[in-house]
């Protein structure tokens, strides 16, 4: 556009030509109970995060012989565990009161690899899964499809995942993804497809990523 300056007028005119031109979907707020997903998920993820340092700050306080302090450390993760699984459990309360999120929780539980804890953050942030056209509108929205980086014959930049989205939500598709590509047949052979092929082991567990993506939206 040739713009040099930035400011609030600018920048409302530039995102309003924008949306002429390209014409996006309306905007729509989500509705209650996905937002209360999402914040009692967001929430448990916080306490685990603390919980683990508070018990690596547990043993660094052993080893170095503070046992009191230990002690008192203790404590806190014990309490951070009986938060953690009164959440869990109030989690697991507010989906059973809301049939389509137990619908779409059955649904993607019943994926090898994918647990109760990742299917809440799933749909926290997703809601209705259904809104994408397709599975690669959803794996675009989560920022889980390759980004190649080539021009003419002399670049060859290394392919990446694009990343846009939830980084909290790609994060929660990682672990599962490990445990699918070990114990699921159909993803253990596609990895290992992918392996003999020459892809780098982290490459593989992205299009793991990717391919759980699909699984999900199907």
């Amino acid at each position: 556009m040739n713009i040099r300056n930035k400011n609030d007028a600018i920048d409302a005119g530039l995102i309003a030509r924008y949306c002429a031109a390209m014409k996006p979907a309306l905007w729509e707020p989500l509705p209650l109970e996905q937002r209360q997903l999402r914040a009692w998920s967001t929430r448990v993820q916080s306490l685990k995060d603390i919980r683990q340092q508070e018990d690596n700050r547990r043993e660094a306080h052993v080893v170095s012989g503070m046992l009191d302090v230990a002690a008192h450390v203790a404590e806190h993760v014990q309490w951070s565990d009986a938060q953690i699984a009164k959440l869990e459990k109030d989690i697991e309360d507010h989906i059973d009161r809301h049939p389509s999120l137990k619908h779409d929780t059955d649904l993607i539980k019943s994926i090898s690899g994918i647990g109760a804890t990742t299917v809440a953050r799933i749909l926290g942030h997703l809601g209705d899964v259904r809104r994408f056209k397709n599975a690669k509108a959803l794996a675009a929205f989560l920022g889980v499809t390759p980004k190649r980086h080539l021009s003419g014959t002399s670049v060859k930049g290394r392919t990446s995942i694009c990343r846009p989205g939830s980084t909290s939500l790609r994060a929660a598709l990682f672990m599962p993804s490990m445990v699918a590509r070990r114990y699921n047949p159909i993803f253990n052979q596609f990895a290992e497809r992918l392996l003999a092929a020459g892809l780098p082991k982290k490459a593989v567990i992205c299009a793991v990523v990717l391919k759980l993506t699909h699984f999900i939206m199907v």
